[in-house]
C-alpha cells in the first residue's frame, strides 16, 4: 500500500514535520528529519554521515536504526534511515542541541500515544480529527476526509485478500482508479496542484473527495463480488470502479459548468477566511 504523507504518518515538532511509519507495532521516525529539526542543518545527510563516522556505535543499522520506506520529495517511497523511540534517544546523545530536552519529552509523548492507540484505535481517529481542525480545515471537510480514509483502508484490505502484496502494485492500482476517475494519475494530480511531499487528498475540495471516495468504494464492491485472483484482473476492476466515478464526474461537470479537477490546494488558501471545504 502506498504511504502518503498525512497526519497519520507525519509528526509535528515545533512546526516542523517528521516522517514516521509503523514498524514492528511501534513508531519509527526519519533520522534525517530529526537531525534537521534538532540542528537546523541545511544538509542533514552530511550531518548524519559525519555522526556515523564520529560515533562508531551508531554507524551500523539495528539496534539503533533500520532502513524503512518513506515518501520522499520526488513523490516515491524510498528506503530511508529510521529509528524507533529508543534508537532516537541514543542518537540524541550525539547531537548537541538546545532542543534536545524538549524533543525527548515530545518523543516520549508520541511513543505513549502509540501504545494508547493500539489499545483503543478510536484515539488515532480522534487525534487525526483534531490535527485537521488545528490546521484550519472545516468540520464538513474533515468528516468527508475521515470517511475517505476509512474507505481507502477497506479497499487496501480487499486488495490484500486478492493477493496484492508489492508496493508497486498498490501504486499501479491506485493510479488506475485515479486515471479513470479524474483523467490524471496521482503524480500528475499533485503537479497540477503544485504539491511535493504533501498528501494529495489533504488538498482536495469537497467534490474531489467525493468522487475519489466513489471510485475506491465501487472498486471495493466489484472486487468483493468478483474476487479477482490475479493482478491483471485487479487492475481491470480498479479501472472499472474508477470509470463509474469518472462518468459521474463528467456528468457533474456538464451540469455545473466547470471542471471538478482544480489547481487549488489548501496551502494557497487564505488562513483567515476561505478554507478548503467551505
Amino acid at each position: 500500500m502506498k504511504k502518503i504523507i498525512t497526519t497519520d504518518n507525519l509528526a509535528i515538532f515545533k512546526g516542523k514535520g517528521i516522517r514516521k511509519t509503523i514498524h514492528k507495532n511501534e513508531w519509527w521516525f526519519s533520522v534525517l528529519d530529526i537531525i534537521g529539526v534538532l540542528t537546523d542543518s541545511p544538509q542533514p545527510k552530511t550531518y548524519w554521515a559525519k555522526m556515523k563516522d564520529r560515533d562508531k556505535e551508531i554507524s551500523q543499522p539495528f539496534p539503533f536504526w533500520e532502513q524503512l520506506k518513506l515518501l520522499t520529495d520526488d513523490g516515491k517511497m524510498r528506503a530511508t534511515d529510521c529509528a524507533n523511540t529508543e534508537g532516537i534517544f541514543r542518537l540524541i546523545q550525539s547531537i548537541p542541541s538546545p532542543k534536545a530536552e524538549p524533543f525527548k519529552r515530545w518523543l516520549a509523548k508520541v511513543g505513549y500515544e502509540r501504545v494508547q492507540e493500539i489499545e483503543d484505535p478510536e484515539l488515532a481517529t480522534k487525534r487525526t480529527r483534531i490535527l485537521y481542525k488545528l490546521k484550519g480545515y472545516s468540520e464538513n471537510w474533515i468528516e468527508k476526509r475521515m470517511r475517505g480514509i476509512a474507505i481507502r483502508e477497506e479497499l487496501t484490505d480487499e486488495w490484500k485478500k486478492r493477493g496484492v502484496k508489492e508496493q508497486k502494485e498498490y501504486e499501479i492500482l491506485t493510479a488506475e482508479i485515479s486515471k479513470a476517475t479524474f483523467g490524471v494519475t496521482p503524480i500528475e494530480y499533485k503537479k497540477l496542484k503544485g504539491l511535493k511531499r504533501e498528501n494529495l487528498r489533504d488538498h482536495m475540495d469537497d467534490l474531489e473527495l467525493i468522487f475519489n471516495m466513489l471510485g475506491e468504494r465501487v472498486t471495493t464492491e466489484i472486487s468483493q463480488q468478483e474476487k479477482p485472483d490475479t493482478f491483471v484482473k485487479n487492475k481491470k476492476v480498479a479501472e472499472r470502479g474508477g470509470s463509474v466515478a469518472g462518468n459521474a464526474r463528467k456528468q457533474t461537470e456538464k451540469e455545473i459548468g466547470r471542471s471538478v479537477v482544480t489547481k487549488e490546494n489548501f496551502l494557497s488558501k487564505p488562513k483567515d477566511k476561505k478554507r478548503l471545504g467551505k
